[in-house]
């Protein structure tokens, strides 16, 4: 039972900037990694940049440069800071989160979840 809440996206022109960000909430007990894919129309789903719980950072080649992401572990949220935006950016991003949840039943269960989705558009 965790809930991924995105938000920020919308358009940009060409070289523009937009940051988004996404929370997750629920019977959290630890996040391991939080991170941004994309899928652009007719494409197939594509990883832009992840963070872990120590900080460790991974990026798209197309993206490297341009795209940070940062976290805030206090709060369970995540930001992808996208600079010097180009119309190929143009896809609905989704923030995908793992870690695991405690339930006083239960226990430890692992968990990966994913948000609704963003639309960020690009053009002129």
């Amino acid at each position: 039972q965790v809930q991924i809440k995105e938000s920020g996206g919308g358009l940009v022109q060409p070289g523009g900037s937009l940051t988004l960000s996404c929370a997750a909430s629920g019977s959290i007990l630890s996040i391991n990694a939080m991170g941004w894919h994309r899928q652009a129309p007719g494409k197939q789903r594509e990883l832009v940049a992840t963070i872990t719980d120590v900080g460790k950072t991974t990026y798209a080649d197309s993206v490297k440069g341009r795209f940070t992401i940062s976290r805030d572990a206090a709060k369970n949220m995540v930001t992808l800071q996208m600079n010097s935006l180009k119309p190929e950016d143009t896809a609905v991003y989704h923030c995908n989160v793992g870690g695991f949840t405690l339930d006083p039943t239960n226990g430890f269960s692992p968990f990966a979840s994913w948000g609704q989705g963003t639309q960020v558009t690009v053009s002129s």
